[in-house]
């Protein structure tokens, strides 16, 4: 005999108290979105929470040096051209009348 929805939704919470699973939820936006999409493509990976995992898994394998620039912020870096540090050092520390 089948099994109904409710019957199923128990064996799957059972499941989950049993192996102690934990839900994660995160929001993206569409350019992290999309990048996940070509990650799992690249690897043909079908399932969201499989990719995940599977980075998780493989960053921790590269210990905490390996793994230190996969979880780097990307920053900006900001560039003082000559004559605007010109400008700056002469409105932080105008000069004086002589």
């Amino acid at each position: 005999m089948a099994k109904n929805t409710q019957q199923r939704s128990e064996k799957a919470a059972e499941k989950a108290r049993l192996f102690d699973e934990k839900e994660l939820r995160h929001k993206v936006r569409p350019g992290i979105n999309a990048m996940l999409a070509e990650l799992m493509a690249w690897h043909e990976v079908p399932e969201i929470s499989e990719a995940v995992q599977l980075l998780i898994i493989n960053a921790h394998a590269l210990g905490p040096a390996g793994s230190a620039p996969l979880l780097a912020v990307p920053r900006h870096e900001i560039r003082i051209s000559e004559n605007v540090a010109r400008k700056l050092a002469k409105f932080v520390a105008p000069d004086e009348p002589e």
